[in-house]
């Protein structure tokens, strides 16, 4: 609302155009229980656009849970699982995947103290990491090298109780852009721009792809949701002005729709 504004009465006017978080539509279809005093209207249906709408407990319209089959695929795919993987993968399936893949490329790193996973020590800064009872690393950074333009990569010196070692680390901040895009213009409903600043985590469509009033054009991941960017008019991607992996701001535009 504060990003694109709008006011109370605005967003109940134009819910069924604006593209709501996943989240908000997942509360709004019942899938959080019921809000005291019940849903309210007709912010819900515009909003829902069709979707379904659960008046009681969620459990009683969904499918059960397959949690054997759960249980098999994590094994298959990262070698074994606890029950607190299945629990986990359940209830946050793509916070769970990212997890695991991130453990599987660092190793276990709820041992490293919290400081130092959120911001490197200094150069010369001695440190302890205790493993396990009885098996403690020291650790000091030596020196970090010249990024390689090629690869986006840094080779970064330091002592492991005492002893000399060399890592290769990719170099995250290197590879962000600073790229100035076009503002969709808000009164052309043929430019459709992004609702918030986030990252395009999914492109659902080419040009030339026919698109229907509501049809799924992107999809937007920012401050931890995720949002449907949909046509707001039916018609033809005539442009797409982003790629997944693109981070954009507020009203950048993301496409153009023909008629």
């Amino acid at each position: 609302m504060v990003s694109n504004n709008l006011t109370y009465q605005d967003t109940i006017d134009k819910a069924d155009q604006l593209d709501f978080p996943s989240s908000v539509l997942e509360f709004f279809e019942g899938l959080m229980g019921q809000p005291y005093g019940g849903f309210p209207e007709p912010l819900r249906t515009k909003a829902l656009r069709g979707r379904r709408k659960m008046d009681k407990r969620p459990g009683l319209y969904l499918e059960p849970m397959d949690f054997d089959g759960i249980r098999t695929k994590l094994k298959e795919q990262f070698g074994g699982c606890s029950e607190t993987d299945v629990s986990s993968y359940a209830m946050y399936p793509k916070v769970f995947e990212e997890y695991k893949k991130f453990t599987q490329k660092f190793g276990d790193l709820s041992v490293l103290p919290t400081k130092y996973f959120l911001n490197r020590p200094q150069i010369g800064e001695e440190f302890n990491v205790e493993l396990e009872r009885g098996k403690v690393l020291i650790l000091k950074l030596l020196a970090i090298g010249p990024l390689s333009e090629q690869t986006g990569q840094r080779e970064v010196f330091y002592e492991m109780n005492g002893e000399v070692r060399q890592v290769t680390v990719d170099d995250s901040k290197a590879a962000v852009e600073n790229k100035s895009r076009p503002k969709a213009d808000v009164g052309d409903s043929s430019q459709v721009g992004a609702p918030m600043s986030g990252v395009v985590v999914e492109v659902r469509v080419k040009e030339g792809t026919e698109v229907s009033k509501g049809h799924p054009i992107a999809v937007l991941s920012a401050m931890k949701m995720e949002m449907v960017i949909s046509a707001p008019h039916s018609g033809k991607i005539g442009s797409l002005g982003v790629k997944e992996g693109d981070s954009v701001d507020g009203q950048d535009l993301v496409c153009k729709i023909v008629k």
